[in-house]
């Protein structure tokens, strides 16, 4: 179970990287340069998280960037932050690796492909779909759904959910389509999705409604009885996908994708007609 044991001051030379707790991203340089002038205007506004794994043993949880920008800080100014401020926590590496994940899924830029080794991992250490649902405020469908098509998943589908070009819905459609072609005839289905996938673009944009203002409302509401403490965090093209998926008549596949990945309660099997 995972606890906060204490609120700290400690040095930054203790804190290390476990194997298995690492960043769940590269590290986007130009996020650690913003975090550089911020922390040297501002100073560390939000503790590290640090798991103490045994006693005055410490690995890095939550704060991947700022930790790098506070090390390039001190390469510049010796002596700076000698002594940084953690969250300290406690449990087993697998409740460590769901944390991880959780804590960046709190930040904008987070997509849906990020879930997806961390919940596999955790259903294979017996974590329940439930148990992971709840612990990342997502609907169990939507677990079920990452466990049953994400194991399989052709590596140019993956691709594409990644650079948010597809929507989870048409990934699962294509998926379930090469599973369901002939014995031997994978490839050939799979290549014949994939170059479906360019179809709609000589068509012009229009693709019907797929989610009313209705819908949104009712869905929205029930996710929000079982996860009441879900937040969200939009920026500008989020916003805009979502009144374009909602309009019905100018959305594209990205749109519908940005939408999915913001909102997947949206479009779970569970969330209502």
């Amino acid at each position: 179970m995972i606890t906060t044991k204490r609120y700290d001051y400690i040095s930054i030379e203790k804190i290390g990287v476990h194997p298995s707790v690492g960043n769940h991203r590269h590290l986007d340089t130009a996020k650690v340069s913003h975090y550089v002038q911020d922390i040297t205007e501002h100073g560390l506004l939000e503790p590290l998280v640090i798991w103490e794994r045994n006693n005055n043993e410490y690995f890095l949880v939550g704060g991947f960037h700022r930790i790098e920008a506070m090390r390039a800080i001190r390469k510049k100014n010796p002596g700076y932050f000698d002594m940084v401020d953690v969250r300290v926590v406690s449990g087993e590496p697998d409740e460590m690796r769901a944390l991880n994940l959780k804590l960046n899924a709190d930040r904008v830029d987070t997509k849906l492909t990020d879930y997806f080794d961390t919940i596999i991992h955790l259903n294979n250490v017996n974590w329940s779909n439930d148990k992971i649902a709840q612990f990342l405020d997502r609907p169990v469908a939507w677990v079920d759904d990452i466990i049953q098509f994400v194991p399989g998943m052709p590596a140019e589908v993956r691709d594409r959910l990644a650079k948010e070009t597809i929507s989870w819905t048409r990934a699962k459609a294509i998926c379930k389509a090469v599973r369901q072609s002939k014995p031997g005839h994978e490839a050939k289905e799979l290549k014949a999705q994939l170059a479906a996938l360019e179809k709609p673009a000589t068509a012009g944009p229009k693709q019907g409604r797929v989610l009313t203002i209705k819908q949104a409302k009712r869905r929205l509401s029930d996710h929000l009885k079982s996860t009441p403490k879900t937040s969200y965090q939009l920026d500008g093209e989020d916003l805009l996908s979502l009144l374009l998926v909602i309009e019905g008549k100018e959305f594209t596949e990205k749109h519908r994708a940005r939408v999915e990945a913001k909102f997947p309660h949206f479009f779970t099997k569970n969330s209502g007609k």
